[in-house]
């Protein structure tokens, strides 16, 4: 790739007002926009080398995740509140419409916002995204590590997660580069995004996407590999796919020739004029959206029905909140042993544990997941405790702060039962919190 003079570089840094995002421009003021994303971990530095090419052409917007790069620490666990961050920053600068660019939890970015926002976005690029990343468990298991032991076993793995072997072993530099983006990001903001990953499924809204889409994915990517870009491509009306030979993750880092090339010709031919079929509606309603709990993230279903007394059924969500806390391979293994003689033993349990008691908003759920492990030892109920030992650090309770409760209840429930539930809990919080080999 030629050099090319940026004749404008701007950065969004100081005083980022809480709802916005940390940003930097390049490029010629009087150019059509295009916003890039980062991939959980990195910075906007991963997309460096993409730059020269694409302001020749355009007005070149990065920003960062928060907690990422130096950006204030301000977590964010769902990918449509970081999606309206990322607006309410583009109207700070009076950007409109745009296209769009994002890697992994970047891509994720660019999905909701052509799902919620189709008039702002004028074409799409994903790049090592997916509709769906892995499983909820997977990120919650990983966020439980990185709370238990710091950034390093993400910072430690990332080489094998982001690049090929084969790169890996010729550019120590740029790995070792890439390593200290994930040593520099704030804890507590990657565990949010984590959870964020956990939470996003845009698999059955994927029909909805009307701006012309490119998935781009690495051959061999073993985080979101061709799998995961094929479904994007089969969901996407108007989506191609576009596979990079001796990439994995960090495509654009790996590749950047071949990546840059995909993106010039995309954004040059897809770049249309969609207003007509995308039009701005009359009145256009404020972009940044009031954070949205957790449990409330996934697509939007049928309404539930209602209860005697008007009531909605508390079934639907507390199905919901169960495997949010507990994990999907536990609800899974219950409701698999689950016969004619306990089936309405598991639904009394879903709905009124669950859907009523769990769900208030009395108390957080790090206090009731204390309260929880106190009355399992209490009642000498320790065929549960595995599970709810899991769910606590999933809930946020550290191993500190567990061995405390469990301090606790040899004062008041008995050394025998606290004994009973130091060796559950010990075997349960070695599996949860070490760090892959």
């Amino acid at each position: 790739m030629g050099t090319v003079l940026l004749r404008e570089r701007v950065e969004g840094v100081s005083e980022t007002p809480p709802n916005t995002l940390q940003y930097r421009f390049d490029g010629p003021e009087d150019a059509p926009v295009l916003v890039i994303g980062p991939s959980l971990g990195t910075t906007w530095h991963m997309w460096d080398r993409q730059i020269p090419e694409l302001v020749r052409h355009w007005r070149v917007f990065r920003y960062d995740l928060p907690g990422h790069g130096g950006a204030p620490a301000r977590p964010a666990t769902a990918v449509a509140e970081l999606g309206d961050r990322l607006l309410a920053t583009l109207d700070g600068v009076g950007v409109q419409r745009f296209g769009y660019v994002g890697c992994s939890i970047g891509g994720a970015i660019g999905a909701d916002l052509a799902l919620r926002h189709p008039h702002r976005v004028a074409a799409l690029a994903l790049v090592a995204s997916s509709a769906r990343f892995g499983s909820a468990d997977e990120f919650r298991q990983r966020g439980v590590i990185v709370r238990t032991n710091g950034l390093e076993p993400m910072a430690r793995t990332a080489p094998e997660r982001w690049f090929t072997p084969a790169f890996a072993a010729a550019q120590p530099a740029i790995v070792e580069w890439a390593v200290q983006m994930v040593r520099t990001t704030d804890p507590g903001c990657y565990i949010a995004a984590c959870e964020a990953l956990a939470a996003f499924d845009v698999r059955t809204e994927l029909s909805r996407i009307p701006v012309p889409t490119l998935v781009v994915v690495g051959a061999e990517d073993r985080v979101t590999g061709p799998g995961d870009a094929r479904t994007l491509v089969a969901g996407i009306p108007d989506a191609r796919l576009a596979l990079v030979p001796a990439a994995s993750h960090l495509a654009p880092v790996e590749q950047p020739g071949a990546v840059t090339d995909l993106l010039l010709t995309h954004f040059s031919t897809a770049w249309q004029d969609t207003q007509a079929a995308i039009p701005m509606p009359d009145s256009v309603p404020r972009l940044s959206a009031p954070v949205q709990p957790l449990a409330e993230i996934a697509p939007a279903g049928p309404a539930p029905e209602a209860a005697a007394g008007g009531r909605p059924d508390p079934y639907a969500p507390g199905m919901r909140l169960r495997r949010e806390v507990l994990g999907d391979a536990q609800v899974d293994g219950v409701l698999a042993a689950t016969d004619d003689f306990t089936e309405d033993f598991q639904e009394l349990v879903t709905r009124y544990a669950w859907g009523e008691v769990w769900s208030r908003d009395g108390l957080d759920r790090r206090t009731r997941s204390t309260v929880t492990l106190t009355a399992l030892v209490a009642s000498g109920r320790m065929e549960s405790l595995a599970a709810h030992t899991r769910a606590a650090l999933r809930n946020g309770l550290t191993p500190t702060e567990i061995r405390e409760v469990l301090m606790q209840t040899a004062v008041y429930c008995g050394v025998p039962a606290a004994s009973a539930a130091f060796t559950i809990a010990q075997s349960v919080i070695r599996a949860e919190t070490t760090p892959p080999a």
